[in-house]
């Protein structure tokens, strides 16, 4: 099993004496169960995993139930009263919060050291809660989208594979039969995350809308498309209030991104016409008519894969830091992302063509605004490689 630092983190908190809630957040299939089932095999104390993914629907008296069963276990197993309890999927539970939070307090009135592990699959709806009703007892993990470095680290693999694979380890030993690999990314990532994340949890009227945002952002990764333009292509799309409010859901989970035009002005920001990234690239390829060969030499196919692997890095990269992700436009020129931190402002232009020589998007840009510095990925600048492996704090 691949231990990443976030592993490695949370299994050093959790052999400490101090109680608290762990929660584990992020899109489907980056690891989060795997990551909680390898800290429950290091530790030998009592514990009990349940998950919630399941068609009967639950709700508190559910989380009640799981509790006190790790509670018995605990009073069994251990003179200490020390175990740990799972919940998976928590998110799916109505009013799971102030469940949690109640049976948290009674154990501490109790004397019963239970830590607690919390997964939820759609981060918003789980830090919601967390605000709401978990303030103090909590330390949350934000897990995304695998990087470079780790699926080579995990699986071996090149640059080439990342780009076309992307980053879900779950589907790292499928590469060998493309078919396979193709019905795990749509089956087991992008299905789940749209009915079980989003059509389950938020109330959307036109889902049959939802799904073919979604394909849109797919066809158009590393494009910016106005609205206006998604309303002709979307049957029955409304207006662009709808279409804006889906790309934030699919942001939440994890699957495509909207990203602002940068102006210096936080309202007319969004009111602009979005880039569109995913933000893994294999929901890009796997719905593609490209395969791993073909998708190298075609000159289009490949600049928006590339394209579409930076945005995306940038945007896992930049969560839970207050860095924002934005790209620019103006008079035909453009300026691929924009990396804004406080005052500070980064350029990034990413190259596929080694005859392109000249920046003409990033030299108007920085007769408009103050720019920090500036980066270009590709030939004559930074390698594509290089950059995967950049902390995106560090380019400021």
């Amino acid at each position: 099993m691949y231990k990443s630092q976030a592993y490695t983190d949370i299994l050093q908190r959790m052999k400490q004496p101090r109680r608290f809630i762990q929660v584990l957040a992020g899109p489907r299939k980056v690891g989060k169960t795997t990551l909680a089932s390898g800290i429950l095999n290091e530790l030998a104390i009592p514990q009990h995993y349940a998950a919630s993914d399941e068609p009967a629907r639950k709700d508190r008296f559910w989380i009640e139930k799981q509790w006190n069963t790790a509670r018995k276990k605990v009073h069994v197993g251990s003179a200490r009263w020390t175990g740990i309890l799972v919940l998976d999927e928590i998110q799916k539970i109505p009013s799971w919060a102030e469940t949690v939070r109640r049976l948290w307090d009674e154990d501490t009135a109790a004397g019963i050291l239970l830590h607690v592990i919390l997964i939820g699959s759609s981060p918003p709806a789980v830090l919601r809660g967390l605000n709401e009703s978990l303030a103090g007892c909590f330390e949350l993990t934000r897990l995304t989208h695998w990087s470079y470095p780790e699926m080579q680290e995990a699986f071996g693999w090149s640059l080439e594979q990342y780009l076309y694979y992307g980053g879900y380890p779950g589907a790292g030993e499928l590469i060998d039969t493309p078919s396979r690999w193709s019905s795990y990314i749509v089956d087991s990532v992008t299905e789940p995350a749209i009915a079980k994340d989003i059509l389950l949890l938020t109330r959307v009227d036109k889902p049959a809308l939802l799904h073919g945002m979604f394909e849109l952002g797919c066809d158009y990764s590393g494009e910016t498309l106005s609205y206006q333009k998604m309303i002709v292509q979307l049957p029955d799309a409304g207006n662009t209030v709808t279409l804006a409010n889906y790309l934030r859901l699919f942001q939440g989970v994890g699957l495509l991104a909207g990203l602002p035009k940068y102006t210096g002005e936080q309202i007319r920001r969004r009111a602009s016409s979005p880039k569109l990234i995913v933000l893994n690239t294999a929901l890009m390829t796997a719905v593609s008519y490209f395969d791993f060969d073909t998708a190298r030499w075609n000159p289009d196919f490949r600049g928006r894969l590339l394209e579409t692997a930076v945005g995306a890095y940038c945007v896992n990269a930049a969560i839970g830091s207050d860095i924002q992700v934005c790209y620019w436009a103006g008079q035909n020129r453009e300026v691929d992302f924009v990396l804004v931190k406080g005052s500070e402002i980064v350029a990034l232009e990413v190259r596929s063509d080694r005859r392109k020589l000249t920046m003409p998007g990033t030299e108007k840009f920085r007769r408009e605004f103050p720019v920090t510095k500036e980066y270009v990925i590709g030939p004559q600048g930074i390698s594509l490689e290089e950059f995967l492996r950049t902390p995106l704090a560090s380019l400021f």
